[in-house]
Formats: C-alpha cells, structure tokens, sequence
C-alpha cells in the first residue's frame, strides 16, 4: 500500500471512530503477525488489507496482531479486530518502555495477546492484565503452553484461552494433528470452569485442513503466525485456512 493511501485510509478511519470492545463471533482465525520483516512498514498495512478483504469475500471472522509499532495506524484504517502482541501489568505512570492496557485502547484495539511463549508473564500480573482489560472492555486473548496452565488462566475469566506447545510453533506440524489429546482436553477443561471462555489452537498451523482438525476437536478457532506472514502468497493461504472452518 503506497504512503499516500495509508494516510487517506487513516483520515477516513479516524472519522468513523475508534472500534473497541464486544465479542468476535467464532470460528475465528487470529494473525499475529510478530516482529517479521515480512509484516513491518508498508507490508504490514497490505497484510492487514489482505485480512480484511478476505474477511469480507469470505464473512469468516479474522482478527489480527499488527507491530506495537504499528498497531494504531493499522487500526485506524482496517474494519477488523485488532489486538496488541503484549501489554504490561502497570498502571500508567512512569514506566518507560511499557506498554498499558490504557494506550492500547486508545490505539483502537480491541484488546491484546498476552504470555505468549516468546513473552511469558507471572501469573499475578496476567491476573491484574486480566480484571484491568474487564474494566475497560479490552478483551484478553492469554497463550498457554499445556492443559493445566490453560485450566488455571481459565479460573481468571480471559476472553480466550490460546493453546500452543511451544516446540510446535514455526514448525508447521500442526497441534491439532501432533497432539489432538491437548487441544481436545484443554476445550474440556477450560469449557468446565468457564463456558463462556473462546478456546484457540496454535502452533503449527498452516493451512485449512489443520484449521478443520481444531474445529473437529472442539476449538473456537486458530491463532497463527508465519505460515501466512512468511508465504509467498498470504491471500491464497488465508483462503485455504478459510476452507477449514
């Protein structure tokens, strides 16, 4: 996307008002996009508008995870969810270099991932992210890494729990087909302590027919990374991740 339609989509998107809160319908497919060359700068904005355009061609419900950097540019000029990769447990004041739960909505996010395997955090202060994001109708999406820490963020009431043994992910070697038993058990136990708790499958996850297998086992949907930020052509992989649900 050239700068020029970057700044006009700003404008218009700055007069239709920042979109925050109220729940994603499922199925859905989250994109974190990371700190991927393939997803910053310009690319970053033309992965969003691919996000979207399928979203829209397909009425499946895709949400994404932009650059901090980027994050309320981006939102500014899509129609789709978008959420930060990380927020801090503080309280706005003099903490340089982090990130409130504050800002981010002001960004015109919908809320954030938190404890993602490359940014784990203290079960106190995924609590305090947790009861804050409530009370500015943020919505929380927190990774795990197996079933017994999914059943224990669960008791925190997030908006979602996102399951990914970390020594799948980047490996495309989906979960859902390495190890259903997890992603099958951790909907169970999740769904037991909260029902109204959203369940992603990740790690892995590379195409439609791994969408599918999630799906079958139970998930509200995927949360994804590298296999569409790093391929060659992301819309024809959104589409067939798209064909799974």
């Amino acid at each position: 996307m050239e700068m020029m339609a970057v700044e006009e989509r700003m404008e218009e998107g700055m007069k239709e008002g920042v979109k925050v809160g109220g729940k994603i319908e499922t199925p859905v497919i989250v994109l974190n996009e990371k700190a991927y060359t393939e997803s910053v700068g310009e690319k970053g904005f033309e992965l969003a508008e691919i996000c979207e355009e399928v979203a829209v061609e397909t009425g499946v419900n895709i949400a994404i995870c932009p650059h901090q950097v980027e994050l309320a540019m981006i939102a500014s000029v899509v129609n789709i969810p978008c959420f930060a990769q990380h927020v801090d447990a503080v309280e706005p004041g003099s903490h340089t270099g982090f990130i409130t739960l504050e800002a981010v909505k002001e960004a015109g996010a919908a809320g954030s991932l938190v404890n993602h395997s490359e940014h784990r955090l203290r079960i106190a202060e995924i609590d305090f992210i947790i009861k804050k994001a409530a009370s500015l109708d943020l919505l929380m999406i927190v990774c795990t890494n197996n079933i017994a820490v999914s059943k224990a963020v669960a008791e925190l009431k997030p908006y979602a729990i996102a399951v990914e043994p970390p020594e799948l992910i980047g490996t495309g070697q989906g979960v859902s087909k390495v190890d259903p038993g997890i992603v099958e058990n951790t909907v169970k136990e999740v769904k037991q302590v909260d029902e109204e708790s959203i369940v992603l499958c990740g790690a892995g996850v590379t195409n439609g027919e791994d969408v599918r297998a999630a799906i079958e086992l139970g998930a509200d949907g995927v949360l994804l990374a590298s296999g569409v930020v790093k391929a060659k052509d992301p819309r024809a992989v959104l589409l067939d991740l798209v064909s799974g649900l």
